[in-house]
């Protein structure tokens, strides 16, 4: 019986391979286009949002005229590509290799303001959940990175035209690392680590002089130093925090106005993201 098995199990494998060798071969239409075939293609795809399918244009473009006009902009265009598709991963690693390669190139800056924007929507995709999830199992690595990103661009390139909106993105995330030291101290807080909340506010309030979230980080000072204790040091932030936000939500709830923190950046509400189309 095993070797009547045997035999079956091997007919099915040479029929199988004779199948396989009786269907048309898949060809590469792309192997012998020209230069501009393969970038007006490659735009093409990416004019409709086929992102995925632009990639390997773009690739074979800088593979097969590596030394052409349209190698660099196909590593730019690859980068951008990735980064639409959401492939964070390759984004980054396709940006880090241009600067590599092209660190004077005079589009360099859009690398750096590109690299900057991957790690804000990975950013913005931390916080999206930062209400709903325990803030200590977070990490704003990525917050901290398109930070950095950000601010070597503009020091770099001061007169970029993406230096602007990379300065108002840096004053939003210097607001969201604030906002998480204050929602890891209130998780502190809550669960009676008085000292612990009590250092985090600190760190907030001392590294974050400029955010809105110091308000809150003051708010918890006191209340920490409550719990502790020590009523002279919470009498002095008492005095801090009422000289510095007397029309507090915190010492009157009616005070608070509509806009989420997050919004801070823009005095009349959320801005448009700005086109970040390689260009």
């Amino acid at each position: 019986m095993q070797k009547k098995l045997s035999v079956l199990v091997a007919t099915c494998a040479l029929v199988g391979l004779s199948a396989c060798s009786m269907l048309p071969k898949t060809t590469d239409e792309s192997k012998n286009w020209s230069a501009e075939k393969l970038y007006a293609e490659a735009r093409e795809e990416m004019a409709g949002a086929h992102y995925e399918a632009a990639i390997p244009l773009f690739q074979r473009l800088e593979t097969n005229f590596p030394f052409g006009v349209y190698a660099t902009q196909a590593q730019m265009e690859v980068a951008y590509a990735y980064y639409k598709s959401a492939d964070q991963a390759q984004a980054l690693a396709a940006v880090e290799r241009f600067i590599k390669l092209h660190p004077n190139h005079p589009q360099v800056d859009y690398m750096y303001y590109l690299r900057g924007l991957i790690n804000f929507n990975d950013q913005l995709g931390f916080f999206s959940f930062v209400y709903s999830q325990d803030p200590t199992e977070r990490d704003p690595r990525a917050t901290r990175e398109a930070f950095a990103a950000f601010k070597a661009l503009v020091d770099k390139y001061p007169n970029s035209k993406y230096a602007a909106d990379s300065t108002e993105r840096m004053s939003y995330l210097i607001n969201a690392m604030a906002q998480y030291e204050v929602h890891v101290a209130n998780y502190y807080y809550r669960r009676g680590s008085y000292l612990a909340a009590l250092n985090r506010a600190q760190d907030a309030v001392t590294n974050y002089t400029d955010a809105p979230a110091r308000e809150e980080a003051l708010f918890i000072m006191i209340r920490a130093y409550d719990k502790l204790g020590m009523p002279l040091l919470r009498d002095d932030t008492q005095r801090v925090f009422a000289l510095n936000y007397p029309d507090s939500y915190f010492l009157n709830p009616g005070a608070r106005g509509d806009a989420p923190w997050w919004k801070f950046w823009s005095k009349g509400g959320a801005k448009a993201a700005p086109k970040d189309a390689v260009q």
